[in-house]
């Protein structure tokens, strides 16, 4: 059988640019979000954490409906690119308002305004999000150039997302919290929204014109037929537990429900139990970069040598132990503490490794996913790429969403202050938040772990679905 040809490297760029969005929302929600409502606004955490989780539930629910949406439309301007087109301004918009909010003496106006300023910027994004990632699978059906192509995204991404977080920490807050300009400091957050909003926009728009050329060479199914409701209720749910699918989804659950935890705490751990400064954390962000451009390097050769699978189940365990180690050797006394100046180089070795691993891992997850789309067409006969990853991105917001409000309850549970002085919490209270903290993402990556082991395709298997699906509609042309 002929082998299709290569995409082009530009198509590869501009495809993966739109996710420098998606970068900068991650940053913003994971790293600001949490302090600026709580410490800066005054928001209780709890009451945060609630308002993101639901946030996260909403926008997740209407997922699948976009991605199935997508899966069945037919336009002149193929099945993605109409969803894509319409973010670019509410995206922008949505972004910019959530970081103004108005001065509301009452903590449920203000849980209100932040509930639906985050339901509205997520739902947005994931109407570009989800039918521009189902494009993958269209775009090229080689095994490693899937990896390849599902690599751009995650660069942009994850790069767009640091690079604003490098911006952030070293330009726009003040090296102490606590002064004017500093992270405690309404101001920095207005600065921060007016920039990051309209790169979002940009970004997403640049990305959408960019790929529209490649429409035309897609492979067109006839549109699918009428159906009703409850049909189409059970073909959804046969599709996202199919046999070959149900693993990596109950994966991406578990770690998921991980990466909230640690999004959400992360800068908790950094600011009370490490003590760092504003400039501290630019350049353990620095150190995320490293380990971005690492984790290039590393994944397709070990994805080639070792197969998507077993690579990803190393590199969950990498990041697990990275995520912990220092933690757990500074409790009991075996790492250097608060301005030891061993501590920072240390720090930043860890924080690479762990960019480096969780990257990689995710990356090789996408692709993952993107090889079940044959596996499941040849079962049952439909494209379901919209649907499939639409699945993905909907666990992974639903479960992150309630990793955050984890992170809300722990800090209640630990009795955190709101409006704390770094260096003027209790130790006692510090250290029971990094140990819960350590607890949880132990527990739930370990189980991510578990739950990826029975994920069935190989490379075989892909090629075999491949060749099969393309004998199929030879013979009914």
């Amino acid at each position: 059988m002929e082998k299709a040809a290569k995409l082009p490297w530009s198509t590869k760029a501009v495809y993966g640019l739109g996710t420098i969005a998606f970068g900068i929302k991650d940053n913003g929600f994971n790293a600001l979000l949490m302090i600026y409502y709580n410490q800066v606004i005054g928001l209780p955490a709890a009451w945060v954490g609630a308002a993101i989780m639901i946030a996260m539930v909403a926008d997740a629910v209407l997922d699948p409906v976009v991605g199935q949406w997508s899966d069945s439309l037919r336009t002149r301007w193929g099945r993605r690119h109409p969803f894509m087109y319409a973010s670019v301004l509410p995206v922008g918009l949505f972004y910019l308002l959530l970081w103004m909010p108005p001065a509301f003496e009452s903590h449920l106006l203000l849980f209100t305004y932040l509930l639906v300023m985050t339901s509205l910027t997520r739902i947005a994004i994931g109407v570009y999000e989800v039918p521009s990632t189902a494009l993958l699978a269209e775009f090229t059906q080689d095994y490693d150039e899937r990896t390849e192509l599902v690599a751009y995204r995650f660069f942009f991404g994850v790069v767009g997302g640091i690079m604003m977080g490098i911006f952030v920490f070293a330009f726009i807050f003040a090296n102490d919290p606590a002064a004017p300009g500093g992270l405690l400091d309404k101001v920095g957050y207005i600065k921060y929204a007016w920039i990051a909003a309209p790169l979002m926009a940009l970004a997403i728009f640049i990305s959408s014109i960019g790929t529209h050329s490649r429409v035309s060479a897609l492979i067109h199914s006839p549109p699918p037929p009428r159906r009703g409701a409850l049909t189409v209720a059970k073909e959804m749910f046969s599709t996202l537990f199919h046999r070959v699918n149900a693993p990596i989804l109950f994966s991406s659950m578990l770690g998921a429900m991980s990466g909230g935890l640690y999004a959400a705490l992360g800068v908790y751990i950094q600011t009370y139990f490490w003590g760092l400064s504003a400039n501290n954390i630019a350049t353990l962000t620095a150190g995320n970069l490293v380990g971005v451009i690492l984790a290039f390097v590393i994944v397709l050769p070990l994805s080639k040598s070792f197969g998507k699978k077993w690579t990803t189940l190393v590199l969950y365990m990498v990041t697990l132990i990275a995520m912990v180690a220092p933690i757990l050797l500074n409790l009991v006394g075996l790492f250097p503490g608060i301005g030891h100046p061993l501590l920072m180089p240390l720090l930043f070795i860890f924080a690479m490794i762990v960019a480096a691993a969780v990257i990689a891992a995710a990356i090789l997850n996408v692709s993952m996913v993107a090889d079940v789309i044959e596996q499941i067409e040849l079962s049952t006969g439909r494209q379901s790429e919209g649907l499939i990853f639409s699945a993905t991105s909907m666990v992974n917001k639903t479960i992150s969403g309630m990793g955050v409000l984890a992170s809300g309850f722990l800090l209640t549970l630990v009795g955190f202050p709101d409006d704390a002085k770094p260096g003027a919490v209790d130790i006692a209270t510090v250290n029971h938040l990094a140990l819960y903290f350590v607890l949880a993402i132990m527990f739930f990556t370990l189980a991510a772990l578990l739950s990826l082991t029975f994920y069935p395709v190989t490379r075989s298997d892909h090629q075999s679905a491949v060749d099969e699906l393309a004998r199929r509609r030879a013979t009914n042309v």
